[in-house]
């Protein structure tokens, strides 16, 4: 089994030599904002197989650099996001209205700008190109974050799956692998967890979501 170093190292190498991969993830995800900010309103169905898709792009990575265990985790973590989102409502995926897309927008950002691995390049490469989509625990903040915003996508499976793998990875980068920063992969997670555990959680596909959808949102895309 590889030391920590080793590990560290690996990441590292992966964020460096798939700079170009980040950007691009950097992206697409300023691109699906500007279309929020324009109106464009995905399903919950859409919306779900979409954030499925960074997750296989760390999995394929991981393969490639020599890291089984991770590309396994990953490939396999995106097909399972992928099969439940089918089954998904067609509504509008909405933004909670309350102190969670608070929480949610500050893990996206997490996301954006995770200043670790890339330590020996400019600051300004942390906005154009951290490795969100490359290494497993921004990738992770990207996806919990954007399913608090989005009351869970549609119930109580995907924040399980998804705040569960972001506990264990981000414990594991914290405490094992010595980046203190995950820590806010940890405390971003275990808040997912809280809030679709507890009684009568918000973060759910409710009828009441579902109605406020088609209230709402116009022209749903799927």
């Amino acid at each position: 089994m590889p030391s920590p170093a080793e590990i560290l190292e690996g990441l590292a190498s992966i964020a460096h030599r798939a700079f170009p991969v980040a950007a691009g993830w950097h992206l697409v995800l300023l691109a699906a904002l500007v279309a929020w900010l324009a109106g464009v309103r995905p399903t919950r169905r859409l919306t779900g197989a979409l954030l499925a898709m960074p997750f296989l792009s760390v999995g394929f990575l991981a393969f490639v650099s020599g890291n089984p265990f991770n590309g396994a985790a990953f490939v396999a973590l995106s097909a399972v996001l992928v099969l439940l989102s089918l089954r998904f409502a067609r509504a509008s995926a909405l933004v909670a209205a309350d102190w969670s897309s608070a929480l949610g927008w500050a893990m996206v950002v997490f996301a954006w700008v995770y200043p670790h691995f890339l330590d020996d390049w400019p600051a300004i490469t942390y906005l154009i190109g951290a490795p969100m989509g490359v290494v497993p625990c921004p990738t992770l903040s990207l996806v919990v974050g954007v399913s608090m915003l989005f009351r869970g996508i549609e119930g109580r499976v995907w924040s399980l799956i998804v705040g569960g793998a972001g506990l264990v990875y981000g414990l594991v980068g914290a405490v094992v692998l010595g980046v203190r920063l995950d820590l806010g992969l940890v405390a971003g997670s275990a808040t997912l967890l809280a809030l679709v555990l507890r009684p009568g959680s918000a973060l759910q596909g409710s009828e009441e979501t579902t109605s406020r959808a088609s209230m709402q949102q116009r022209n749903p895309v799927e």
